[in-house]
């Protein structure tokens, strides 16, 4: 009998072992990331963490002290982890000779998700579907097929690059859009040549099919009614025309000019009307009136892209890291920048910084004023090398003003929340996207430091720096 019960008490022991091993078994699908700071712009500043990831899944954030038995391990001892980047504003098809080799490009600074504003669908949609791929190695990417502009078209792939589309009539535009949303957009992007007409029809329809919509304010309206209308706005442009002591005169004259009796082209005649407004807007600034346009867009993401507005108070090629930067692009467009760079520095001495200046004075007002900005580039356009500038774009956001914090922020939780995907993104909590930049310095002793990138974690995928350079590597050689 004695032996009985001994023989069942050893049963139940080697069973109960067995079940502690599978239980075991199962933690070490894992990998942790020990000892580390973590910063995100939900927690902010959490130090002595281990952050477990799963697959493409963060499944704990916990203090560095406690057991984690897990397969792999990533030691964050002084390091820093922040939410994987976001480039708000970006254009994978408006050079075909950049297409292939941005994804890496951008993996390799830390962008692990990018919000494509504009690009034919033609282009775009076999684009997405092979970077959206199980088996691909690419940020994720959000897209709003063409810039959906007026009767007048700007980017007609005459003067500059196919990415529009013409939308003359509220219905065209509401046509455009249903078949937009079927095509599997993420969002619209309305252009700068709408009547107020059309752009009230592409509010509605996008409203319609749940789809946020980005915009340039239409040169037909004025910022504060376009502005908030819409879940986010462009490059601060048009903004300085309704913060000009004579706002009115100037719309009236825009309407009159929209008119074009002349039959300019979209590009031209857009041109002709900031050349003839924006500065003296500028100069003609209004504080009380500008308050008001300000207020009116309290609840509008405005992404200032201030390294393409400021491009003459701060050229990308007089950094010291330039060169380097430019040794990753495809020979292509090295030779072709240079060239470029060398027009640009003969050019320079007669160049206007006003809208420049205005740039960094409004993107300050409108952070005082609690206006959410999200972090975008206009990459590859103006210099734009992909991910790289997406780190200017953040020291210049701190320059206007931000906090580093808020400047992380702005490319991790405010991209997120503008898709509703806070619950998924944008921070480091249990049950978000394993999307993760390890850093080997502060950023929020030097927003800069964002650039001292120990590893990048996209889709749950661990990428070392000698991945990411093998990824640059094999795509500048890359054929779209």
């Amino acid at each position: 009998m004695i032996y009985r019960v001994i023989k069942f008490q050893i049963l139940i022991t080697l069973t109960i072992a067995g079940l502690l091993s599978a239980c075991a078994e199962q933690k070490l699908a894992g990998t942790a990331i020990t000892n580390v700071t973590v910063i995100d712009g939900i927690n902010g500043v959490r130090k002595n963490q281990t952050v477990i990831f799963e697959d493409d899944k963060i499944i704990a954030v916990q203090a560095a002290d406690l057991a984690t038995p897990v397969s792999k391990y990533l030691d964050g001892n002084e390091k820093f982890l922040i939410p994987g980047l976001w480039d708000f504003h970006v254009h994978l098809t408006y050079d075909e000779a950049f297409t292939d080799s941005m994804p890496a490009l951008f993996l390799y600074y830390g962008i692990t998700s990018v919000r494509d504003t504009g690009g034919l669908m033609q282009k775009m949609l076999p684009l997405v579907k092979k970077l959206r791929s199980k088996t691909a190695i690419s940020p994720r990417v959000f897209f709003s097929g063409p810039l959906l502009d007026g009767k007048t078209v700007v980017y007609d792939g005459e003067s500059r690059p196919a990415i529009g589309s013409k939308n003359a009539t509220q219905e065209e535009a509401k046509l455009k859009i249903a078949k937009l949303k079927k095509q599997g957009v993420d969002f619209i992007k309305i252009y700068e040549m709408v009547s107020p007409a059309v752009f009230s029809a592409m509010v509605d329809a996008a409203a319609e099919h749940a789809l946020p919509t980005a915009a340039h304010v239409p040169l037909s309206l004025r910022a504060r009614t376009a502005g908030s209308s819409v879940n986010s706005m462009e490059h601060l442009r048009n903004i300085e025309l309704d913060c000009a002591a004579n706002v009115e005169e100037l719309h009236r004259e825009r309407l009159l000019l929209l008119k074009n009796p002349n039959k300019l082209p979209g590009a031209q005649l857009r041109v002709a009307l900031h050349k003839l407004q924006r500065i003296p807007a500028i100069k003609n600034y209004d504080e009380k009136i500008c308050n008001q346009t300000l207020n009116a867009l309290r609840s509008t993401v405005q992404i200032p892209t201030l390294r393409l507005n400021s491009f003459i108070l701060s050229p990308p090629y007089e950094r010291s890291d330039w060169l380097k930067a430019m040794g990753k692009l495809p020979e292509g467009i090295r030779s072709q920048w240079e060239k470029v760079i060398e027009e640009l520095e003969d050019n320079s001495i007669h160049a206007d910084a006003t809208f420049a200046e205005w740039s960094f004075f409004l993107t300050e007002l409108l952070h005082r004023q609690g206006v959410p900005i999200a972090a975008g580039t206009d990459t590859p356009i103006g210099l734009a090398v992909p991910g790289y500038s997406l780190h200017s774009e953040l020291e210049l956001l701190v320059r206007a003003g931000l906090s580093p914090l808020d400047a992380i922020r702005s490319a991790t939780l405010e991209p997120a929340r503008y898709f509703s995907l806070v619950d998924k993104m944008g921070s480091i909590d249990i049950g978000k996207k394993a999307d993760l930049v390890l850093l080997d310095a502060n950023p929020l002793e030097d927003i800069a430091n964002t650039r001292q990138i120990s590893a990048v974690i996209s889709r749950g995928v661990i990428l070392l720096p000698e991945d990411l350079s093998e990824l640059v590597k094999t795509s500048k050689n890359a054929r779209h």
